[in-house]
């Protein structure tokens, strides 16, 4: 397939710098979803020898996924194989698929399933990106002799000035805000981001599938993914059932002062700032503010016991460059994909852990999601996970339960 990059108004950079396209061997990981197949057409017909690779990461088939057959709007199933193997014939490149379902069902459903028992909320997304394709894709890449390998994420990546000959690489938000991705990133490595490139990070998404409908891509208008691959129909808690039945045991929901208001019928239900599901009949309206799994009970209050001020995170992989250990380090800090992100102060605590004071409090901010941090002009620097934290002390707050009806 020839196609002029000038006349669709997309311009590629050299993904690896000194090198010609025609010189350069590009493997591109290809989800079966029109970002990734763009990404390979336009590396295509940018003259870069590409490569398409798809793992396979769950059998999403009925009799392995509860009798119940793959949602259009999920990824890395088998359709999504064959999606990806249809666009690299169309634009004539190599393709190969690497069945990863038995590594992905140790490194990342059973971490799933370990923190949800442990009353945290999981980001699996995250996990597989750290655990599986980063890892495998780079190191097949390296074997097939490749020079970068490519993503169609929606990050920025740019060189800056080091000590070795073309720099360091960073990654910095997309120009499409809506779409920006790096937050998912913030477990990739130095060593890994100076292999990697992610050509979209400049378009947006009815861009890219504007081009993927004039390069005749069959996948222009599919669905993005926003389901977890093994999570059929969005029913995370019978995933966590289905693999560990004691997150059924039951136990008691309780008050800010430790009284009983009521009773579930396992942890796994239940998600810090979560509402549905809370007894009612309180003048405010009830959230879930603490899980504590050994003791298997859920701790509910008012909005106002949401909000965090400080907070710690552990497994801290930083990317931007040294911190100030005396004052703390300014950053802005996203504690959700969608978080806006507020201004904060990161203090080392040693043993990969920082702790993290926010300029104000923040009700997002729920034991196993992530801490990213960034500049203020967008930059990346690196993130962890937010640690089980307990409520904090409500002086203001008082909750009747003489009020309930």
């Amino acid at each position: 397939m020839t196609v002029n990059l000038a006349e669709l108004g997309v311009d590629i950079p050299a993904l690896v710098p000194g090198k010609k396209p025609e010189e350069t061997t590009v493997v591109v990981a290809m989800s079966g979803g029109v970002d990734s197949s763009v990404t390979a057409a336009l590396c295509q017909a940018a003259g870069y020898k590409t490569v398409g690779m798809t793992l396979q990461l769950w059998d999403y088939t009925p009799a392995s996924n509860g009798g119940k057959t793959k949602e259009f709007g999920t990824c890395c199933a088998l359709d999504d194989v064959y999606d990806a193997r249809r666009v690299c014939q169309k634009i004539g490149i190599p393709h190969y698929v690497l069945n990863m379902e038995s590594a992905f069902k140790g490194a990342v459903i059973d971490d799933f399933v370990e923190t949800y028992l442990a009353g945290a909320t999981p980001i699996p997304c995250v996990r597989c990106n750290q655990r599986i394709k980063f890892l495998e894709l780079l190191e097949k890449a390296k074997s097939l002799g490749a020079d970068v390998l490519v993503t169609g994420h929606y990050v920025i990546k740019e060189w800056v000035a080091g000590s070795r000959g073309r720099g360091v690489a960073r990654i910095r938000r997309a120009e499409d805000l809506a779409k920006d991705q790096t937050y998912y990133l913030f477990t990739t490595t130095q060593e890994q981001l100076d292999f990697i490139d992610f050509p979209l990070g400049h378009l947006t998404k009815p861009q890219v599938r504007a081009i993927a409908k004039q390069m005749g891509l069959h996948v222009a208008a599919k669905r993005d993914s926003y389901d977890i691959c093994f999570v059929p129909g969005g029913d995370y808690r019978a995933v966590v059932k289905k693999f560990a039945p004691e997150a059924e045991a039951p136990g008691n929901i309780v008050g800010l002062g430790g009284e009983v208001l009521g009773r579930h019928d396992g942890i796994v239900g239940f998600t810090v700032g979560q509402r549905k599901g809370v007894p009612g009949g309180f003048e405010q309206a009830m959230y879930v503010v603490e899980i504590r799994p050994e003791a298997r009970e859920v701790v509910i209050g008012p909005r106002e016991a949401l909000g965090r001020r400080v907070f710690t995170v552990r497994e801290l992989n930083w990317l931007g460059g040294t911190r100030n250990e005396e004052r703390g380090t300014r950053v802005i800090v996203k504690v959700r994909a969608q978080h806006a992100g507020v201004p904060a102060v990161l203090h080392d605590l040693g043993d990969g852990r920082v702790e993290v004071v926010l300029s104000e409090p923040e009700e997002a901010v729920s034991p196993g999601q992530a801490a990213v941090f960034y500049t203020a002009d967008g930059v990346m620097l690196g993130g962890g996970w937010i640690e089980m934290t307990k409520a904090p002390a409500l002086r203001a707050v008082r909750v009747e339960i003489a009020a309930r009806v």
